[in-house]
């Protein structure tokens, strides 16, 4: 029976705490040239004296390890994996009975 290849993710939410170098546009022209990344979306969450907080979106055929371990390079850390989306397509997230019944009942409200 052959293997099946180790499936790749494909879309990656991260929480990443980083310098203000590289900036902003270098840091997703950086992530966005990496094998396997489709696209980026960088979101600026909070700046302060030494750090940005960031929420990173990532889209292809990814291989997390590979970058987490860039982003340390440049000098970040990942806080937190936010979404995961893996297989053949990317799947997004679905609103439960309870979540549909709340923003329903806070539709009439106002």
């Amino acid at each position: 029976m052959a293997r099946r290849p180790k499936p790749k993710l494909r879309r990656l939410v991260l929480d990443v705490l980083k310098p203000h170098s590289p900036n902003l546009p270098e840091f997703a022209t950086k992530l966005s040239s990496m094998r396997g990344v489709d696209g980026v979306n960088v979101t600026l969450i909070e700046i302060d004296k030494d750090t940005e907080t960031l929420k990173v979106t990532i889209d292809g055929r990814l291989d997390y390890g590979v970058i987490r371990s860039a982003i340390e390079e440049w000098g970040g850390v990942v806080h937190s994996v936010d979404e995961v989306t893996a297989g053949v397509m990317v799947v997004g997230e679905a609103l439960s009975v309870e979540r549909r019944f709340k923003l329903r009942t806070h539709e009439g409200k106002g």
